[in-house]
């Protein structure tokens, strides 16, 4: 264990080309004085080789006492470039660090065969970082593909104080993001009927008509709390204060009902892979705009089954469904059936129309 950390705390060293051009120099100084005896340039030559040594001991100092941590945004799709914050932190109690250049280290793209971590096209740049101060950063990155990507930590590098030699170092930061599918405006295919509409129902629910008073649960919002109630039952009650909430009738919502195709062949062609991931892409588009339309939507895949739910954070569950939906054999059976009550789509990639439908659904909507 100890020799696997100390094997990857070990530095790297790689020789710019300035340093290049003065290792030759300073190689060819150096024949030249052990050839003629001249004390001068033997002189040269030791001023030049200690420039070498002070490097070293500079870009190691530089590079001691960092603490580096990552910030993702709330939310990465695939094909939208977005901004990554980085803070780094001096520890060191005196003397500060300069020219630090921070790349993050993720794994391969999912279903890539290669696993090792490699870094990021981007780096971040930090000219000083002063002794217990910490600076923040950011950089812009565009992932290609939906998914789960894994970061193993960040690779801190500097060619301070003469450029002469890039010193770099692992730190090791693991984390992980999920990249949404592609998102773009869209329409709802019309309506197969007419829409119910909203109206109340007599038990009870988060909107509506006044129903009752309850007691107050753990995750009840304060806003619903009837205080003169609250406190005429507080009078009455000598173990302590007691308090009352409203309770209001359920409000039905427009439901829609979202069917995807997630099932492959062996052995089918890149194509086809690529039309499926139009077809999640539409899928999620379609989630996002009947969300905003009020609707309460479920996701149905071979597998894979989010239930009816409205608002913010419906998207989000559909949105995290299809980025990490995977790819099943064609005899996967579908993991919920239709509602003849709700509006059913099935979302397939342009072409494959013709596949077979869950029974009940006659709106398809192809992604191109």
């Amino acid at each position: 264990m100890r020799l696997a950390q100390l094997w990857r705390r070990r530095r790297r060293l790689k020789v710019t080309r300035e340093g290049k051009y003065f290792i030759i120099i300073t190689l060819g100084i150096g024949l030249a004085a052990l050839n003629t005896g001249n004390n001068l340039l033997f002189l040269l030559l030791g001023w030049m080789c200690s420039v070498i040594v002070a490097s070293g001991v500079l870009s190691e100092h530089s590079l001691r006492g960092l603490t580096v941590a990552r910030q993702p945004p709330a939310r990465i799709h695939a094909g939208r470039p977005f901004l990554m914050g980085i803070s780094l932190k001096n520890s060191k109690t005196r003397l500060p660090s300069l020219s630090i250049e921070i790349e993050d280290l993720v794994l391969a793209e999912p279903d890539a065969p290669k696993k090792s971590p490699r870094p990021l096209d981007k780096k971040c740049y930090f000219l000083k970082i002063p002794s217990g101060r910490t600076q923040s950063t950011s950089y812009r990155h565009t992932f290609a593909r939906r998914g789960l990507y894994r970061f193993t930590g960040f690779r801190v590098s500097t060619k301070f104080p003469f450029a002469l030699f890039r010193k770099s170092r692992d730190v090791d930061c693991p984390g992980e993001i999920i990249v949404y599918p592609a998102i773009y405006p869209v329409n709802p295919p019309a309506p197969a009927g007419p829409l119910g509409g909203e109206e109340a129902r007599a038990r009870a629910g988060r909107r509506g008509e006044f129903h009752g008073l309850r007691e107050m649960r753990q995750g009840d919002d304060i806003r619903d709390v009837h205080w003169r109630s609250s406190a005429k039952a507080a009078a009455g009650d000598p173990a302590g204060t007691r308090l009352l909430v409203r309770e209001y009738e359920e409000e039905s919502q427009r439901r829609a009902t979202l069917f995807l195709d997630n099932a492959l062949a062996d052995g089918a062609p890149a194509d086809a892979a690529d039309g499926l991931e139009r077809a999640i892409s539409m899928a999620a588009s379609l989630a996002q705009s009947y969300l905003l339309r009020q609707y309460a939507v479920r996701l149905v895949c071979r597998g894979t089954h989010v239930p009816f739910q409205a608002g913010p954070a419906q998207l989000t569950r559909v949105l995290r469904a299809l980025a990490l939906l995977p790819t099943v054999t064609p005899g996967t059976a579908w993991s919920a059936a239709a509602d003849p009550r709700t509006e059913n789509v099935l979302v397939v990639a342009r072409g494959a129309a013709t596949r077979e439908r869950p029974a009940g659904v006659a709106r398809v909507v192809e992604a191109g």
